[in-house]
């Protein structure tokens, strides 16, 4: 079980619920029928920053999903971060799905990149090159390259990237965090097993994307 260093609700919705829920309280003291939208702006941001622990697949060579989601795009294109032509896996995050990103393989991180960008539709096929996002290309010991990308959305307006060039990390270890709808780009060697089709429901860390070849 991964366990994190936060009770379920994520550490980065602290704030939001102490507000929405002060705001609620004093509502319900002034006027109990005026609360009630109030009630239920705290009861969706509560829900939004649930962070759950996972199970994680002891599979060899599995790529775990780094999100909650829907799989948008399966396909090869070039992976603009790692310099390689790749196989793509993107994976949509809407308003109810856990925002929590976790890595998808073991390994060292060898490049992170932030971007400024715009904030469109995160279903569009052009949110992975014009939005905001955070790029981390990562080497498992086996020598491939899994690069994965934090891309901003419509309603979301803050990327949380918690890690740098040169940490270790382990699949269905969290690293990051997307406020309010975005979605993950998953860049995986030519040679990977993809396991997911477009349209497949999928869960962080829970759910293999793909089977990385024996080194």
């Amino acid at each position: 079980m991964n366990q994190y260093p936060h009770p379920i609700i994520a550490r980065e919705g602290w704030p939001f619920l102490a507000i929405s829920l002060v705001l609620a309280l004093a509502a319900t003291a002034w006027c109990a029928a005026w609360s009630i939208p109030l009630w239920i702006i705290f009861v969706f941001v509560l829900q939004f920053f649930r962070d759950p622990p996972r199970e994680i697949p002891q599979e060899a060579n599995a790529v775990l999903s780094p999100a909650d989601g829907r799989v948008i795009k399966v396909e090869r294109t070039q992976d603009p971060y790692g310099q390689r032509e790749a196989i793509l896996v993107s994976v949509f995050m809407n308003v109810f799905n856990v925002h929590s990103n976790r890595s998808p393989v073991d390994g060292t991180i060898r490049k992170v990149q932030y971007f400024p960008g715009k904030f469109m539709n995160a279903d569009l096929d052009k949110a992975s090159t014009e939005n905001e996002r955070n790029a981390i290309v990562l080497e498992t010991a086996g020598g491939k390259t899994v690069t994965f990308v934090q891309v901003a959305g419509l309603i979301a307006r803050r990327i949380l990237c918690y890690v740098k060039v040169g940490d270790q990390l382990t699949r269905g270890q969290r690293y990051g965090f997307i406020r309010f709808g975005s979605r993950v780009d998953v860049y995986l060697p030519l040679d990977a097993s993809v396991k997911v089709s477009i349209g497949d429901k999928v869960a962080a860390t829970t759910t293999i994307l793909a089977i990385l070849p024996q080194s």
